[in-house]
C-alpha cells in the first residue's frame, strides 16, 4: 500500500516514527515532511498530502499537527478527500468502516507513538462495509 504523509513543525518526531513503522510494515510511504521545528503552516503539508490521494499518486494518507483540527479543516477542503480526526483508537477504525476515510488526522500533542502505530494499522487494515453508509458518503459530495 502507498501512504502519503505530512505534519507541521509539531508533529515531526510523531512523522518521523510513522514513516519508519510504515516502512517496516512494508509499506511505500511518500514522505512530505515537515523535517524539523522550524514553524510552517499546516495547510500547505494536508494540500501536499491530500493531491497525492486525490490524484491516486498514494492509496491513503495520515496528517499530523499538535491538535489536529487545522489539518483537518485544510483537507476537507480538497474535493474527494475524507479526512477524519481520530483521537481515539476505536475511531480509525470506524472512520473506514462507516465514512470511507481516506485521511488520517492525529493529533500530535495527545497521541503516543504506540498510539499513532495502533491507529494507523486499523486505519489501512479496515475495510469500507458499503451499504446504507455509502448512501451517506455519497450524500457528503458536491453537488
Amino acid at each position: 500500500m502507498k501512504v502519503s504523509v505530512g505534519t507541521d513543525h509539531a508533529g515531526v518526531e510523531l512523522r518521523a516514527k510513522l514513516v519508519d513503522y510504515l516502512q517496516q510494515q512494508g509499506h511505500e510511504v511518500i514522505d512530505h515532511g515537515a523535517y524539523n521545528d522550524k514553524s510552517v503552516d499546516y495547510p500547505d503539508y494536508a494540500q501536499l498530502v491530500c493531491k497525492d490521494v486525490s490524484q491516486k499518486q498514494a492509496d491513503f494518507g495520515v496528517l499530523i499537527c499538535n491538535s489536529g483540527i487545522g489539518m483537518s479543516i485544510s483537507a476537507n477542503k480538497v474535493p474527494g478527500i475524507r479526512a477524519a480526526l481520530v483521537g481515539f483508537d476505536e475511531d480509525a477504525e470506524i472512520t473506514r468502516r462507516h465514512n470511507d476515510s481516506n485521511v488520517l488526522v492525529l493529533p500530535g500533542k495527545h497521541t503516543s507513538d504506540k498510539q499513532a502505530c495502533d491507529r494507523v494499522t486499523d486505519f489501512l487494515t479496515t475495510e469500507f462495509e458499503g451499504g446504507r453508509h455509502a448512501r451517506r458518503v455519497d450524500k457528503m459530495e458536491p453537488n
